[in-house]
């Protein structure tokens, strides 16, 4: 037997069965949630089992399906909109002051201290927008809300800040064949105040940078400027007493080298969630054990992980249990479980009762056309 029930912690009672359709072969990925209404406030749950009239792509099993839905959004943590919003006014005063005493000074360190802050600038401006985005509702088109937006800014944050350096590194290699003096006490002074900004700027991003992908690259990106201007200000003062003008360039290829270093982990994080990998820090074998430990369960499959978004992941799992759908009170507990102590803010679990033998889509080649 099939049926449709839904369960809200505030109101258990007010909802109505509704059928639910299935489309994909794979049995996680098809569910039509446009048709349902969920809300996705923090702290409810949707449990489902299936009407015999559901239609699909398993309609034909006849057995049981049961359906935990858990919606749990992680909103970035309140007060970054404000942090934004400093971070790009003084970036941007920071590039019109180092751009003009750059040119002043005739130091190449300072002005590609400023061209660093400009891309920072606008990675700063995609950040923002991507955590404005991550707070949209889901819609009828997108169904899991906007927070994907967030993974393709760390994403373009990456490739900006990589762009950055290799600009820097140009620059560079230029000075050191063609030298030119420098003024090392206006590099000096402008690099310090460029240096307090950024640690400023910084800070403002340290909190909730290890929970955030999205954030972490804003940090990065002002922790790295911050460095790159400590490096600036102590090459100016060098320079200021020894005359050594080639220490310019080569400490702007090493702070290079030390963002390099940095932002090599935030592209390859970034990368694996564009590309629904399994989000970093999820152990699948912990989770797959856990599934497969509760009562009457056995077989775990189709068990799927992504990001929804830099502070999001959704999972979906088939779960083996001969007896029949277990009741909605056990389906929620599994799904409260998986949430509380994987991180695991979608969940959606299928019940069968093993009388067919199911396989995933995804593990067969893909037809020729």
């Amino acid at each position: 037997m099939k049926y449709t029930a839904h369960q809200n912690d505030d109101a258990p009672d007010q909802h109505l069965p509704k059928p639910h359709v299935h489309t994909d072969a794979c049995g996680h990925a098809g569910h039509d949630h446009a048709d349902h209404a969920h809300s996705h406030d923090d702290g409810h749950a949707h449990d489902h089992a299936h009407e015999a009239g559901s239609k699909g792509s398993h309609a034909d099993h006849g057995h049981g399906h049961g359906h935990g839905h858990h919606h749990h959004h992680h909103a970035p943590a309140a007060g970054h909109g404000r942090a934004f919003a400093i971070a790009v006014a003084l970036n941007v005063a920071i590039v019109v002051v180092q751009g003009v005493y750059g040119v002043l000074a005739n130091s190449t360190a300072l002005l590609a201290d400023a061209g660093h802050n400009l891309s920072d600038v606008l990675g700063l401006l995609l950040a923002w927008g991507a955590t404005w985005l991550a707070t949209r509702r889901p819609s009828a088109r997108y169904t899991f809300g906007l927070g994907g937006s967030s993974i393709l800014a760390s994403l373009l944050n990456a490739g900006l800040l990589l762009f950055a350096c290799g600009v820097i590194v140009a620059e560079a290699v230029g000075r050191l064949i063609h030298p030119a003096p420098v003024a090392g006490l206006d590099v000096f002074i402008v690099a310090c105040v460029g240096m307090v900004v950024n640690g400023f700027s910084a800070w403002l991003f340290m909190r909730g940078q290890e929970d955030d992908l999205n954030i972490r690259g804003a940090f990065l990106h002002m922790l790295a400027d911050a460095a790159v201007s400590a490096a600036v200000a102590v090459s100016g003062l060098a320079i200021l007493f020894t005359g050594w003008t080639w220490l310019d360039p080569v400490m702007s290829i090493v702070v290079v080298a030390v963002i390099v270093y940095g932002t090599w982990g935030l592209l390859r994080d970034s990368v694996s969630l564009a590309l629904n990998g399994v989000p970093p820090g999820v152990d699948m074998q912990k989770i797959r054990a856990y599934l497969a430990a509760q009562p009457g369960v056995t077989d775990v499959h189709d068990l799927h992980v992504w990001a929804l978004s830099t502070t999001g992941n959704a999972l979906s799992a088939h779960l083996v249990i001969p007896d029949g759908h277990p009741g909605d009170r056990v389906i929620d507990a599994i799904v409260g479980t998986l949430r509380a102590d994987f991180d695991m803010h979608h969940a959606t679990l299928q019940v069968d009762m093993g009388t067919t033998q199911h396989r995933c889509s995804l593990d067969h080649a893909p037809h020729a056309h």
